[in-house]
């Protein structure tokens, strides 16, 4: 959406949050129009490791505080905003440079940002290994009390590329958040079983999905993605049968999208 609106490619869409506000702005109205209850923070890239590839790392707590801020300006007062925390792009090993205690701590200077800026909870999503997120929970619950929910990535396999599988996931980190799921991922028919997975081993949790549009296709200039509104309004009621509490839509989610959902969910 935001490279619809002119973002270029390979350029942080977390810059934009201080030099085109109005941009992120108009793009948290355009899915709160569409019917979301839920909108989350332009700050996926936000921790210090992801920003200094783009000269922001030493703009961490600016650039989330004010992604936050931007939402919560949209959302007004019936839609909640989710602060958004993406993986570091760092692994955790043996002959790893980086440590879990060092991985904790840029996931607690970007939870810090987004409190201040008026989330209502934390979003940790897209994480493939559970070392990773369980350090990414223990910083942010270092700096706010805020509810936490954790999502995975899971391929055609049914595991994250790390290996991880949702009953893993659902097991080692539901006990740490209010919330866990799925997002990103393949074809959105995949995330039935995941839910259903993750809901064997915590029948008690919230459970949240939000698959991808379909797959990506380069179509010219112009990046489309193959599952239409009426598909994925489709998806969003077997994934409520299936358990899921919270659903939505990853990358190529448009508003025409959410629409469709809410309306198929609300009807």
């Amino acid at each position: 959406m935001l490279q619809g609106m002119g973002l270029e490619w390979g350029q942080a869409p977390e810059a934009w949050v201080l030099e085109q506000p109005d941009k992120i702005r108009a793009l948290h109205r355009a899915y709160v129009e569409a019917g979301s209850d839920v909108i989350l923070t332009c700050s996926f890239g936000g921790t210090h490791y992801r920003l200094a590839r783009h000269g922001l790392g030493e703009q961490v707590g600016e650039v989330n505080r004010r992604a936050a801020e931007l939402a919560r300006e949209e959302a007004g007062d019936g839609v909640s905003v989710a602060g958004d925390m993406g993986p570091t792009g760092q692994l955790l090993g043996l002959r790893s440079k980086v440590t879990a205690e060092q991985i904790a701590e840029a996931f607690a200077q970007q939870a810090a940002g987004l409190a201040e800026g008026g989330a209502d909870f934390l979003v940790i999503e897209t994480m493939s290994d559970l070392g990773e997120a369980q350090a990414s929970i223990a910083g942010a619950r270092r700096v706010t009390d805020l509810p936490i929910f954790c999502t995975f990535s899971f391929d055609t396999n049914g595991r994250t590329m790390m290996g991880v599988k949702p009953e893993q996931a659902a097991q080692a980190v539901g006990p740490l958040v209010e919330g866990i799921g799925a997002n990103c991922g393949h074809d959105p028919a995949e995330y039935e079983a995941l839910i259903q997975a993750m809901r064997k081993v915590q029948p008690e949790a919230i459970l949240w999905a939000k698959p991808n549009a379909g797959l990506p296709r380069l179509v010219g200039d112009e990046t489309v993605y193959e599952a239409t509104p009426e598909y994925m309004a489709g998806i969003a009621l077997r994934l409520r049968q299936a358990g899921a509490q919270v659903i939505g839509g990853c990358c190529g989610t448009t508003p025409a999208h959410v629409a469709a959902i809410a309306a198929a969910l609300r009807g």
